[in-house]
């Protein structure tokens, strides 16, 4: 039997600068010690983390990014990144407090108070412990590296960063959470950061590794079978998706090495808990905002999962060369959805199961939900909310935990039911709502003001008459950036991406603080400021 050692759990409970306990709070603490002392220090210690996470700027400012689907008229409001951050809070806490009962009772054998062991629970004490605590604030700051327009500015950020800044590792929404809370934040003290605990740190890196870290690793070496989700495949650029820039690196690594029994690669358990909860929250509850905003329509979504059930449109023996030029015709995309699942995941992949999610999806959303139009009355609102309730309750009961998982998964994951009709609920945002052409229209003078944006501040910061008035933090931010830059290339040059000489790393200080600049703006804060930049 193996369990963690206290050494272990001192690890998970450092914090980049020593902190002394707050006197107010030492008395209590010291009276809860004598019962169980490890166990109060790290509630105490992972609280502070979620106050400090509560009270950030970085997370009130979520309230006005956008999530998917913008408010508009009266009624229910719609999501945005905060509201969905909260919710991913609450799945996040159900979950773990279901798996900190397995390991309360494994603990409780260890110590000779219960006969039977739980295996459940002795693999999370082996892999570090589960916290209900620490699950909970990495779900408060998962999006906060979101930028203006979410992922669309994401985008945007990411292809000026590699085609016009220098900045080959680019921009990256989950390498920002991670900057921002390490790098940008601030205590008000004199380090940067807001000096989390290394278990709450380590619970953001969704995808524990720097771009760099698979460039020059092609399909043929490394199929994307066999690759971490979020890889991708383009060995040019390296990594799609990773939680640490270069400047960042050395920090994830530390803060992964206080889980000696995690893989590389792999998710420390809870920050597994926090993705799956985002997964569910994103599922589930984005749905409330398309019904309500009358995006999803019956006779478009009933049509696609019908056309595929019944194979009407003979896609089953046409090669997909073909059938991706069809994209639109119902029952399409579908067929397209499980080849692609199929070619990516076969570990977890099966027919049987991806149609009986088909199945149950069709009856329950295309052919009951949508049936009837949301009209805004109590009806209708009982209806999306009995769904939404429905769907949170069957997902969450499909959570497992393995020893020893997939490379493309997790220690905490989905069970192969849950996991195809989490892929087929998401299936329906892409589908139906992301590619409408309302949203698109919006998308393309969204990708213009970032596109102006970033290009205006960095024409700001070249001219030799005015660049010294710029906004201080942006200045600030520079000369800090800048610093750091030329510093990872005297200890770590091998974290660099791109050219190293003293104009390029220059370079590179200058627009990776534009990015972060432009990136922490709300969205109506972008929009002024194109608007007062431009004279628009």
């Amino acid at each position: 039997m193996v369990v963690s050692s206290r050494t272990d759990a001192d690890l998970r409970l450092r914090r980049r600068h020593p902190e002394s306990i707050r006197s107010q709070h030492r008395s209590e603490i010291e009276e809860r010690q004598d019962a169980d002392p490890s166990a109060q220090t790290e509630v105490h210690e992972y609280r502070i983390d979620l106050e400090r996470l509560r009270f950030s700027p970085y997370f009130g400012r979520l309230s006005a990014v956008t999530q998917v689907v913008p408010q508009s008229g009266v009624g229910p409001v719609m999501h945005n990144r905060l509201t969905h951050s909260l919710k991913v809070s609450a799945v996040a806490r159900v979950i773990s407090a279901n798996l900190a009962a397995h390991l309360s009772h494994h603990r409780a054998h260890v110590a000779g108070a219960e006969t039977t062991d739980d295996e459940v629970g002795r693999t999370l004490d082996r892999l570090g412990g589960c916290d209900t605590i620490v699950a909970q604030a990495a779900a408060h700051a998962h999006d906060l590296g979101h930028p203006p327009f979410g992922h669309l500015g994401e985008r945007v950020l990411d292809r000026l960063a590699t085609t016009e800044l220098g900045l080959a590792e680019g921009f990256e929404g989950n390498a920002q959470t991670f900057r921002i809370l390490t790098s940008l934040d601030t205590l008000g003290r004199d380090f940067p950061g807001i000096n989390l605990t290394a278990a709450v740190r380590a619970s953001v890196l969704k995808y524990p590794w720097t771009r760099g870290r698979w460039t020059g690793v092609d399909g043929a070496e490394v199929p994307v079978e066999d690759r971490p989700r979020g890889v991708g495949l383009d060995p040019a650029r390296g990594a799609a998706k990773f939680s640490a820039y270069g400047l960042e690196a050395e920090e994830m690594a530390d803060v992964l090495s206080a889980f000696p029994a995690i893989g590389d690669g792999i998710q420390t358990v809870d920050c597994a808990i926090m993705d799956l909860a985002d997964d569910i929250a994103y599922a589930v509850h984005d749905l409330d905002d398309f019904v309500r905003a009358g995006v999803l329509q019956h006779a478009e979504v009933a049509g696609e999962f019908h056309a595929w059930l019944a194979d009407t449109g003979g896609v089953d023996d046409e090669q997909t060369p073909q059938l991706q030029g069809r994209w639109r015709e119902p029952g399409v995309s579908l067929e397209l959805l499980w080849r692609e699942t199929r070619r990516k995941d076969p570990w977890i992949a099966e027919k049987e199961v991806f149609t009986d999610a088909v199945r149950r999806i069709s009856r329950e959303l295309g052919d009951q939900l949508l049936a009837r139009p949301y009209d805004g009355g109590v009806e209708s609102e009982r209806a999306v909310s009995a769904f939404t309730r429905r769907w949170i309750e069957r997902l969450r009961r499909g959570i497992v935990v393995e020893a020893h998982p997939h490379v493309r998964s997790g220690h905490v994951r989905l069970d192969q039911r849950a996991w195809h009709e989490v892929l087929v609920l998401k299936f329906v945002h892409a589908r139906f709502v992301l590619d409408l052409p309302d949203i698109a229209q919006a998308q393309r003078g969204q990708t213009r003001v970032i596109e102006e944006l970033v290009r205006g501040f960095d024409a700001w910061l070249d001219d030799p008459h005015d660049a010294g008035r710029a906004p201080r933090r942006l200045l600030e931010w520079v000369d800090e950036t800048t610093e750091a830059t030329f510093s990872l290339r005297d200890h770590r040059p091998d974290l660099l991406v791109g050219r190293r000489d003293d104009a390029s790393l220059r370079r590179q200080g200058r627009s990776r603080a534009i990015l972060d600049y432009v990136a922490s703006m709300t969205d109506q804060q972008a929009l002024a400021t194109h608007g007062s930049m431009t004279g628009g």
